[in-house]
């Protein structure tokens, strides 16, 4: 896509579907500004905002896109409340679970404890074990929280 001013050719490569937000901003100035855009490359789109029937085709196109981002965020809206009613939530799963947490506890109360080998054998990263224990193996909130579900 190239956008065209009066003075000057700026060239700009963005997928049309995912910017048309931006790019009907810019088009709508257009008219106060004289300034429009024209599409170079594609599979028989060309779309020229200059003309009457490259400004309609673009018309076109960015109502049927907005309409399918519309579709898009009312299915996701109706599956998660569907999830939901469900009894499900969304998310990953947590990866410390209250008997890592407990063999963990037990771990890092020794001195010979390696941390990097003991997050390892648990399957969690350093940042997960220091927000549920403190470096001497006392519970931390995030780990109580995990202990008391």
């Amino acid at each position: 896509m190239v956008l065209v001013d009066r003075s000057r050719l700026v060239a700009l490569c963005l997928p049309i579907n995912q910017r048309l937000a931006e790019i009907s901003a810019f088009a709508r100035l257009r008219p106060t500004r004289g300034v429009g855009f024209q599409v170079l490359t594609g599979h028989g789109a060309s779309i020229n905002t200059s003309t009457p029937e490259g400004n309609l085709v673009f018309g076109i196109f960015a109502a049927l896109a907005e309409f399918e981002r519309e579709l898009v965020s009312e299915r996701t809206k109706v599956g998660l409340a569907s999830a939901r009613a469900r009894g499900r939530k969304g998310g990953g799963q947590y990866k410390m679970t209250a008997a890592k947490l407990r063999l963990a506890m037990v771990a890092m109360g020794q001195q010979q404890t390696v941390v990097s080998e003991l997050c390892r054998e648990l399957g969690v990263t350093r940042q997960t074990l220091y927000r549920h224990l403190g470096p001497d193996g006392s519970l931390r909130e995030s780990g109580k929280k995990v202990l008391a579900s």
